[in-house]
Formats: C-alpha cells, sequence, structure tokens
C-alpha cells in the first residue's frame, strides 16, 4: 500500500519563487503540488502553518571519516547531524582509510556505507601522482567526481607533478573538484614562522601560513589547466577577495568553472582566532573581514555557485594540541543551513538565493538525478524551516560523534523543523528518526 505525506499551509522556495502551496508525497517521491490539495485515505497530515518549505541542502563537501577514522565520526553519527540540519544528501570524500583512489575501493565504500547512512550519500574519487589510469576507467555513474588537492591534504593525497596534474584535466571522465592551496608557499611560511616562535606558533598566524597567495597561486594553475583541456571544474572552499574576483558572474549553467563558497568563511574572520583557538583552524584558512565580505558578495553575484560545508570533525583533545599538531577542520553539517537563515534574517541573503546555492545549483553542476528541487516527479527531500525562531547554540545539542561546534555560544533567528528523506520524515525537531535508509546518488551521465 502506498504511503502519503500531506504538507499543507506551506510557503515553498523553490527556482527562485516563494508561493503557497501544497505537497503531496506519495512514498519516496512528490506526487503533487498546488494550492489545495486533499489528503488521500490514511495519510499523515503536517499542517506547515505558513513555514517555509526548502529543498533539502545537497552538501558537495563532507569529510566523515568512515572508513579508517571512526573515533572521529562515522556515516551513521554525523548523517544523524546532517538531517538534523536540514541536509538530505552529501558527497564524501577521498582521503579516508584505506584512500578511495580506485572503483573498487568506490564499490566498497558504497558497500560500507549502505543502511548505515540517514541521509543519500555520494562519493569522490580520490587523484594521487600515480592513479590516472583509474582516473580514466572510473564508471562516471559510480561517483560524484575527482577530488584533486593541489596543496597539503591528509592522506598522501597531494597531486604535485605536473605531467599528472595535465592527464587528469585532460582525461577525467567527470566534474574535476580541486583544494587548491600551492605546498611550496605553505612548507616556506611555516619555516619563517618557526624562525620567529619555534614551535609555538600562534593561531592567528594560521592565515599567513596557509596565506592567500598560496590558494590565489593554486587556483590559477587550476582554472588555467581547466581552460586549457577544456575540463570541467569546481574549485572548493575559496577563501580569498582575490579569488572570488577570478570567477564569472553569469549563470551557473552557462559555466565549466564553478567555484564553492563554505559556511563557516561567511560566519567567522581573522578576528574570531583569539576566541576560537584551533577550533576554527581549518584548510584553506579563515581570512580578513574583507574576505568574508567578498565571499558573501560572490554568492550573491553568482561569481560563486555552491554553498557547501567542507564538515570535518576532529575530537576536542586532537584540536587542544599546539598549532602544527592541531588538526584543520570543523564539524559543520547540523548549524549550516541554520546559520544561513539566520544571515537571511540580517539581510545578507535572500532564501531563493540559499536554496539556489545549496540544492539547485549543486544537483545541477553535478548532475544528480531527480533531487534538489521541489518538483512532481522528484525525491521528496525536504526541509521545514521556522525563520522566526530563537536557538542558542552549545555543544550539547550536537549529534556529532566529536561532540563540539565551533558556533557554540551563537544565537540562530531560524530553526530546522522537519526534514524528510526520501519521503520518510528523519527529523521532527527534537530527534533523528528511523532507520538509516539513504540512498545512493544517481547522476545523469551518458
Amino acid at each position: 500500500m502506498a504511503q502519503y505525506t500531506l504538507i499543507s499551509n506551506a510557503q515553498v522556495v523553490n527556482e527562485g519563487h516563494i508561493q503557497t502551496a501544497d505537497v503531496l508525497i506519495k512514498d519516496d517521491r512528490i506526487e503533487k503540488i498546488a494550492k489545495q490539495l486533499t489528503a488521500p485515505e490514511n495519510a499523515c497530515v503536517i499542517d506547515a502553518n505558513g513555514k517555509y518549505l526548502l529543498p533539502g541542502m545537497i552538501d558537495d563537501q563532507v569529510h566523515f571519516r568512515d572508513p579508517g577514522l571512526t573515533h572521529k565520526a562515522d556515516f551513521h553519527t554525523e548523517s544523524a547531524a546532517a538531517v538534523a540540519g536540514g541536509i538530505t544528501s552529501v558527497m564524501d570524500m577521498p582521503n579516508t582509510k584505506p584512500l578511495t583512489i580506485d572503483q573498487a575501493a568506490i564499490e566498497a565504500k558504497h558497500a560500507h556505507v549502505a543502511g548505515r547512512s540517514h541521509c543519500n550519500f555520494g562519493f569522490y574519487l580520490g587523484a594521487t601522482n600515480d592513479n590516472i589510469e583509474a582516473v580514466k576507467s572510473i564508471d562516471p555513474k559510480l561517483i560524484c567526481g575527482v577530488k584533486v588537492f593541489m596543496g597539503a591534504s591528509t592522506g598522501n593525497m597531494l597531486v604535485d607533478d605536473e605531467a599528472t596534474l595535465t592527464a587528469i584535466f585532460r582525461e577525467a571522465p567527470t566534474l574535476i573538484a580541486t583544494h587548491c592551496e600551492d605546498t611550496p608557499t605553505i612548507l616556506a611560511n611555516e619555516e619563517k614562522a618557526r624562525l620567529i616562535w619555534g614551535e609555538k606558533v600562534p593561531i592567528e598566524e594560521h592565515p599567513n601560513i596557509r596565506s592567500r597567495e598560496a590558494c590565489i597561486k593554486s587556483t590559477k594553475l587550476a582554472t588555467g589547466l581547466a581552460l586549457k583541456y577544456h575540463a570541467r571544474l569546481h574549485v572548493l572552499h575559496i577563501s580569498t577577495a582575490e579569488e572570488v574576483a577570478m570567477f564569472r558572474n553569469v549563470p551557473t549553467d552557462q559555466k565549466r568553472i564553478t567555484a564553492e563558497a563554505c559556511v563557516h568563511f561567511t560566519w567567522f574572520d581573522q578576528s574570531d582566532y583569539s576566541e576560537k583557538g584551533t577550533l576554527i583552524k581549518c584548510n584553506p584558512a579563515i581570512k580578513k573581514a574583507s574576505d568574508k565580505a567578498a565571499i558573501i558578495s560572490g554568492i550573491k553575484d553568482n561569481r560563486l555557485d555552491v554553498i557547501a560545508t567542507d564538515h570535518a570533525p576532529h575530537t576536542r583533545g586532537e584540536k587542544a594540541r599546539p598549532y602544527f599538531s592541531a588538526p584543520s577542520g570543523l564539524p559543520l553539517v547540523q548549524t549550516a543551513l541554520p546559520s544561513l537563515l539566520t544571515q537571511v534574517n540580517q539581510g545578507l541573503f535572500s532564501l531563493p538565493d540559499i536554496v539556489k546555492k545549496t540544492a539547485h545549483s549543486v544537483a545541477d553542476i553535478f548532475q544528480v538525478k531527480n533531487r534538489g528541487y521541489v518538483r512532481e516527479g522528484y525525491f521528496a527531500d525536504l526541509v521545514l524551516v521556522d525563520m522566526n525562531a530563537i536557538v542558542p547554540v552549545t555543544d550539547n545539542d550536537m549529534l556529532y560523534k566529536c561532540g563540539w561546534t565551533p558556533y557554540h555560544g551563537a544565537r540562530f533567528s531560524a530553526r530546522i523543523e522537519k526534514t524528510w528523506v526520501n519521503g520518510q520524515l528523519k527529523w521532527d525537531g527534537r530527534h533523528v528518526l528511523g532507520d538509516s535508509q539513504g540512498q545512493p546518488l544517481h547522476y545523469q551521465r551518458d
């Protein structure tokens, strides 16, 4: 027997518009969208009471640490936090143990995660200096993209060989997603810092070590290769005003080179190191307030096409280490969308802009099939949000395995009321519901 859910009296935010409508879900799909719908017999009816209904966020960059680093996080815990934060699909990075650097590893990861994730999931194939044959032969329908660490990275995945980079940009069968930082520049900056402070380098030096010059140089290299070989390039976590200016402010569907902003670069800036310390140490580094302003502007004028998290949890103990040994990365999936909605209330963004950057454009860029929009026939990945809430953010409310958030002490003005994944209510505002039944993402590719 079919299972129906009727969401009535919602303000549906979709494809640039906000309209009052009812949304009928049948099993895992959106059956009907109309002004007034009659609930089928035995349907679950939820009155939205005028709250906003969005397509679930598709996060194109997470590190769920699974397999191999599960003392920090795992797919079960982090996917629970994701749905509590209104994220219904994630794309997980390849620097796990073992590394996800060939088709067999991708297939093994799919098998490992099946039945363990509350949200839908996709995986990147990681590039290395010596796996170009695996990149060339990968089934493009099995991965969301090829990840290239063009800078110092975790898990021995730095790609710095010129011939290998050329081959990747010439031969990759899917989108190439790059982490752009120039390693020789970073290493030189580290040595300069050690000459002054030895091993006791203060965290405030992080944006000088992982410098803007390192980011700009690497991003120029990636975009130059993409232009030369007509590759489909997506540059991750832009952190400088200069990089924002490199990208075109034209509609996303007219670009072969796109770029991503991350939520923490719109919230924190260099002045926050004095309070947050290594809790906001990440790569690339959080930089100046002027860079934050440029990133916000780039989101609004469409130079930056996607907003993601780069969710990368570490334990409190790991983060408490001195500068050089404290790992980089922040847990973000539970707070990302609420923080963006709070910024909508602050006048920084509009709701349609946030929906475009967290759902529509992600689905379009990665060719995700039947997700990312509130459309009849599409999967019912939906989020109901209250834009008039006061939510103090505390570590105790986080569902991450690591148990902390860099947003501790902040106050959000929006709340995730409910989250549906594949038509199933997964978050009721207080609890994660049901079994881990997230599905693998599918892609519309030849």
